[in-house]
């Protein structure tokens, strides 16, 4: 069955160009030219992964990304199209719950390349039943299911990866480098403040539901893993 991507995008040229590379790659494709539009699509059917401009008109595009980032949809991989390339305005999307970022202009084969390894991470799915605990996370990977202290966090995509590959290897330091290419399945071009910004994410969210407990623990020159559990004093 081919993925149906929503390509949220005001510029028509953008658009087309968008509709005629993916439906050339073999995907369906669902275009919307306003953030009132995506919306409304996205009420009637999810999509395997969205396109999202950030500059919309009638919504803007970070409205629509809380849209996304739902209880019912928050697993739906999420690429921002920005022309703003600066590390701060990266970092900003990346904070807003977006999985991945394409640059304007971008280069075709690099956008194919980013979609695709998105929709892997979603499409891998893991063993049935299997439970991982760590404190008081407990994990499903069958239902791709996450709790903490009873209660569900709005996880992205990204984000549970990341928490999967950690309760995984409780135990393992990773490396920015390796989480890289274990959540983001491709090859890793430094870039860090990916991988920082995904990660303080992800604490942040687990340090909401559980004040109590530190999760993920930096290590210094190396990466990250999970923290030891906190005793009291």
């Amino acid at each position: 069955m081919n993925m149906n991507i929503l390509v949220v995008e005001d510029d028509n040229d953008i658009n087309d160009l968008l509709r005629r590379l993916l439906t050339g790659a073999g995907y369906k494709v669902t275009s919307a030219y306003s953030g009132t539009e995506a919306v409304r699509l996205l009420e009637e059917r999810l999509p395997d992964l969205v396109l999202l401009d950030l500059m919309l008109p009638g919504l803007p595009g970070a409205e629509v990304l809380k849209t996304l980032r739902g209880p019912l949809a928050s697993d739906i991989p999420v690429i921002v199209l920005s022309a703003k390339d600066g590390t701060r305005d990266k970092v900003t999307l990346l904070d807003v719950g977006a999985d991945d970022y394409i640059v304007k202009p971008f280069e075709p084969e690099e956008a194919l390349a980013r979609i695709r390894a998105a929709l892997r991470r979603r499409a891998a799915l893991p063993a049935a039943e299997e439970v991982l605990t760590y404190k008081n996370i407990t994990l499903r990977p069958d239902l791709r299911k996450v709790t903490v202290c009873g209660r569900e966090p709005a996880l992205t995509a990204i984000e549970y990866e990341l928490l999967l590959t950690f309760m995984r290897n409780p135990e393992k330091v990773y490396s920015r480098e390796k989480l890289y290419e274990e959540v983001w399945k491709e090859g890793y071009y430094g870039t860090d403040h990916t991988v920082n910004v995904h990660v303080s994410n992800l604490r942040r969210k687990l340090k909401e539901l559980d004040g109590r407990e530190d999760y993920i623990q930096s290590v210094y020159g190396i990466g990250f893993r999970l923290a030891g559990i906190l005793t009291d004093s």
